[in-house]
């Protein structure tokens, strides 16, 4: 029999003899009682007990312990409470039940915790009709979803998230975008944060010593366990990981400087709406806005003030004001050149795998990176079988397979563990048999009431379940994940965002017009807004029938019919200054499939019917672009030429004028000329608002 195995049959009787007895016992008692422990020496004994109740101690299973008085010789006893092992029941509404079956039916084989998600609903939808089997609906899509895409990836993302729990320290090679070096780091994991379709580790860096963030697309290679210790580290108490998510780009590193940046009326609310957590708004000269915001990086706030193009300009200091003007000049003089100066190919990069810089792996069940821990499927498959057994019923073995999303194997392979769990002195859990007909018949034992009930969510389900609800949000139309939050943090005692993996919230994305546009989709109410449109930068009143909600790569949209255009449009919810729900129903359109295109341009970015722009990325930027984009060539002075899909020249200007003179369009001509002719723009008002 494997060790592994041997272990959870140690630990799962354990429990079950601890429950059973309802006391204090002894170490002598759990030896000489307890499956697995009475074959072993003193010494032997001593390690693994100390070993297994520090396995389950991280599982967030707590073994009390009563030690003897000092001076004393008599020996520690431990119990095990009842409220240390089961679930407090949670008394969600049929509507949260709902909820929570549309989050699993959305992530299912697309998030990299789906399988833990799906034992954690197991177990909290307890004694209800189960949320696994209710009806999908197609009122979300979406484009962006936790998943950690690879196989490679994927094995990463399992390492770290077992070595944050287990206190391990790891190590691993990783590409710093800055330097452009692959090094070695040695890292005590805190935190894993989801980020823009990204995963990122927060950990405390021994090269470094201070605490920093690792895209794990970055790490190269495998990542190992630097010690063979039992624990490695402990987390600072005053660790908080909503400090290193959520942060605009500008502010990343150490301050450099405070900004004051003009801000025109017609977009002050939605500055003040998307930033304003970022710094601080205040009334400025005329028609506009001041926002004050401290800053790292100079070029990345530039960049951010110049996409948004009139309506923005730097105040001060002096200083960053000129630093402005140097890169609208140097924008304007790179669109100048000719284009034949600049464009030397060298060569077109290829990758042995043949696969593009750009291209982003098709999604797959196989994608799935966190596997439940077995002792998690092992205590929901023993409630599952004793559940079916004292209704007298055969659970069929593919309803079970379906249920927990295992393997035959594995179901026969944890079914011959649960057999031989007991409660010591001959008393066993369960005896289940899977037979000739595809069915499980299954013999409850009289006392095997401790896994009849919901046990406590392990730290891993716990974190799935509250991780898909952070991702989605406020965005299930029939509402309720907010107050479903709340109960099941409530139950568990603690949030597990701060400890383990925390969702970020997605930019472009506003609850409060949410919350409106997702009720009036469940009441299929029509919806009347006041629209901003950036890329033509004016407003427009709509009535629209609101069908969707779906997520891609800038934010949260709202897919609706609008009957003004007589198609479908989609909507950045940021983009809405006001929304009202009508009291007027509508019927909906047999014919129309609201997420249907969610593959497409929710996923890439790429709208259809677009146009590709050649665009030089300097030196000092290649990197990052060879990590986002498709390379066309690589130049001798280390710059490259990159693809870039655009449908209106509009989007284009303003995606090139972010890069802050780092990027010039080469081709088409009419792009490159509209480029030159904004910043042009941009510098004379630039220079009317520059301190003297």
């Amino acid at each position: 029999m494997a060790k592994d195995t041997e272990k959870l049959i140690r630990q799962l009787s354990l429990i079950a003899y601890l429950m059973a007895e309802r006391r204090t016992v002894t170490a002598t008692e759990i030896r000489r009682d307890v499956e697995g422990y009475s074959d072993m020496t003193e010494d032997a004994f001593a390690r693994r007990f100390y070993a297994d109740r520090a396995e389950l101690e991280s599982l967030g299973i707590h073994l009390s312990v009563d030690k003897p008085i000092e001076g004393f010789s008599e020996q520690e006893n431990y119990s095990l409470a009842p409220e240390s092992f089961f679930l407090p029941s949670i008394a969600f509404t049929d509507k949260e039940l709902a909820s929570l079956q549309t989050a699993l039916t959305l992530l299912d084989g697309e998030f990299a915790y789906a399988e833990p998600l799906r034992l954690a609903l197991q177990q909290i939808s307890w004694g209800r009709p189960s949320p696994l089997n209710s009806p999908a609906q197609r009122s979300v899509g979406l484009g962006i979803t936790a998943s950690a895409g690879g196989a490679e990836l994927s094995a990463r993302l399992a390492k770290i998230d077992t070595a944050i729990y287990r206190r391990k320290r790891i190590e691993f090679e990783y590409f710093t975008m800055q330097t452009g070096k692959t090094e070695h780091r040695l890292v005590d994991p805190y935190q894993l944060v989801f980020e823009a379709g990204q995963f990122y580790l927060v950990g405390y860096s021994h090269e470094r010593r201070a605490i920093r963030m690792f895209r794990l697309s970055r790490i190269q290679g495998k990542v190992g366990y630097a010690t063979k210790a039992e624990h490695d580290f402990q987390r600072p108490e005053d660790f908080d990981p909503r400090a290193y998510a959520n942060r605009v780009p500008w502010q990343l590193g150490e301050k450099f400087g405070t900004a004051e940046i003009f801000i025109s009326e017609r977009i002050a609310w939605w500055v003040e709406r998307n930033f304003a957590a970022h710094g601080e708004l205040t009334d400025g000269d005329g028609n506009g806005r001041v926002l004050h915001t401290d800053y790292a990086l100079p070029r990345h706030l530039l960049g951010w003030v110049f996409g948004l193009g009139e309506h923005a300009q730097v105040v001060g200091p002096p200083e960053l004001a000129a630093e402005a003007d140097r890169r609208l000049e140097l924008i304007i003089e790179r669109h100048r050149t000719s284009p034949a100066a600049q464009a030397r190919p060298v060569q077109r990069p290829a990758r042995e795998d043949g696969v593009g810089e750009a291209e982003r792996p098709r999604r797959s069940r196989a994608d799935g990176a966190i596997r439940p821990e077995r002792f998690a499927r092992l205590v929901t498959l023993a409630s599952v079988l004793i559940k079916a057994g004292r209704e007298g019923r055969r659970p069929k073995v593919a309803e079970v397979l379906g249920q927990l999303q295992m393997s035959e194997s594995e179901l026969r392979e944890d079914i011959s563990v649960l057999n031989v769990v007991n409660f010591g002195g001959g008393a066993y859990v369960l005896y289940a048999e899977v037979l000739p007909s595809g069915e499980i018949e299954v013999d409850p034992e009289p006392y095997s009431d401790t896994f009849d009930r919901p046990a406590r969510l392990l730290p891993i389900e716990a974190k799935a379940l509250i991780a898909a609800i952070d991702l989605l949000g406020d965005h299930i139309p029939a509402g309720s994940l907010a107050p479903a939050r709340e109960k099941i943090v409530a139950a568990l005692g603690q949030d597990p965002t701060r400890e383990g993996l925390h969702i970020t919230t997605a930019a472009g994305d506003d609850e409060g017009i949410a919350r409106v546009v997702g009720g009036a989709i469940a009441e299929r109410r029509l919806i009347e807004m006041e629209y901003y449109a950036s890329n033509e930068d004016r407003f427009t009143s709509r009535v629209i029938e609101p069908y969707a909600l779906i997520n891609g790569q800038e934010g949260w949209y709202v897919a609706a019919f609008d009957p003004a255009k007589d198609d479908v449009r989609h909507f950045r919810l940021d983009r809405i200054k006001r929304v009202h729900a009508s009291d007027e129903v509508y019927e909906p359109r047999p014919d129309l499939d609201p997420v249907g295109d969610i593959e497409g341009w929710p996923r890439t970015g790429e709208v259809g019917g677009s146009r590709i722009a050649h665009v030089w990325i300097s030196p000092e930027q290649a990197r990052w672009a060879r990590e986002e984009r498709t390379l066309v060539a690589e130049l001798d002075d280390g710059s490259v030429i990159v693809e870039w899909a655009f449908k209106g020249l509009t989007y284009l200007v303003k995606e090139v004028l972010k890069e802050a003179g780092e990027a010039s369009v080469l081709e088409p001509a009419d792009a490159r000329q509209a480029v030159l002719t904004a910043a042009e723009g941009l510098r004379s008002e630039q220079r009317v608002l520059a301190p003297s």
